[in-house]
């Protein structure tokens, strides 16, 4: 930006800003005179963000209601320029859309830490429709990883509808650039950085508009849910490690609906993880230092936004990132699941 300032003698400080030195417009040129074209957004909410409404609403945050929300959110628009923010379909749902994933997770932990509650629904891509044909964007993928990881890399990329455009070697590195659609990158980095055992260096470019490429499987994996509200307590949590990798730990409030773990099969199971062992003269509470557990993922915004499905939320507060289901209560989100089995539609369509 200096390229655009006027000259000042060296250790002068003028008091004029860029608006007073320049044309607007100018503000917004190349030096050659060429506008600057900003790249359109293509990554947005599925069903946008709102403020909290789950059990625990209120108690964590300082700024909860929804014109909080909203004011916050616009004022976000006055300083960057490559998000987009509109009203949603009810008083209380603003629809976001940003230049990726970590755009949208930055915004987000911003408002955290500033004292926001809100929830957050699956991002999604943003498709357009050009003479007729379904477009989804597509990005530019630069890999480099140690030759030993590159078949496990190229392998996964393949299966998420990657197709490889060059490779060159540097040493003992392998240099790989792939054009892949956004969202069928939508949570590998989480497996990258695992497949390369933190060696691999993964860089990622918008590229532009393509032709839609199929469908793809958005996670292979369910979820354990608690169906009830409570304290977990060791004996629940033990008794339901077994199930899958679990997110919360000892003494942690859940509630009826919360995601407490992965299931690592395709479904949910519903767990209980505030079970208590029965007293009797046989059994006794000291018994519980005995149990074993495995400790807890605790995930961060960045692989909350990754691991949730279509069904699901997650809420964000200034001291917990908490995962749920949209419907919290047991018997109606079944329900609603099998009556949706029987449309062949998604629970969020």
């Amino acid at each position: 930006i200096y390229d655009y300032l006027p000259e000042f003698a060296t250790g002068i400080i003028s008091t004029e800003t860029l608006g007073e030195a320049f044309e607007p417009e100018q503000l917004f040129e190349n030096p050659d005179g060429t506008e600057i074209i900003f790249n359109e957004d293509y990554f947005g909410n599925h069903r946008g963000i709102h403020p909290l409404a789950g059990p625990f609403a209120g108690k964590e945050g300082k700024f909860v209601t929804s014109r909080q929300l909203r004011d916050r959110l616009y004022r976000e628009l006055l300083k960057d320029v490559s998000l987009r923010v509109s009203d949603g379909e009810t008083t209380d749902c603003f629809k976001v859309a940003g230049r990726g994933e970590m755009h949208l997770s930055i915004l987000v932990e911003t408002m955290r830490r500033e004292g926001y509650e809100l929830s957050l629904s699956t991002p999604r891509v943003l498709y357009k429709d050009i003479d007729g044909v379904k477009n989804e964007p597509y990005e530019t993928v630069l890999i480099d990883v140690p030759e030993e990881y590159m078949g496990t890399v190229m392998e996964k990329l393949g299966s998420r509808k990657g197709e490889l455009l060059e490779m060159g070697r540097r040493g003992s590195r392998m240099e790989l650039q792939y054009l892949i659609p956004s969202r069928c990158l939508f949570g590998y980095r989480s497996e990258f950085l695992t497949a390369t055992r933190g060696e691999g260096i993964l860089n990622t470019v918008f590229e532009g508009y393509h032709p839609y490429k199929g469908d793809m499987p958005s996670r292979t994996t369910g979820s354990l849910v608690a169906s009830e509200n409570g304290e977990t307590t060791s004996y629940g949590l033990f008794n339901s490690q077994e199930r899958g990798q679990l997110f919360v730990g000892v003494q942690t409030d859940v509630y009826e609906g919360m995601v407490v773990g992965e299931n690592p099969k395709m479904g949910d199971i519903e767990i209980n993880p505030c079970k208590t062992k029965q007293l009797t003269a046989i059994r006794s509470k000291g018994a519980d230092e005995k149990l074993i557990l495995t400790p807890a993922k605790i995930m961060s915004l960045e692989e909350a936004i990754e691991f949730i499905a279509d069904d699901e939320l997650i809420e964000v507060t200034p001291k917990s990132i908490r995962l749920r289901k949209t419907i919290l209560d047991t018997a109606t989100r079944k329900k609603a699941q099998a009556a949706l089995v029987l449309s062949g539609t998604s629970l969020c369509a």
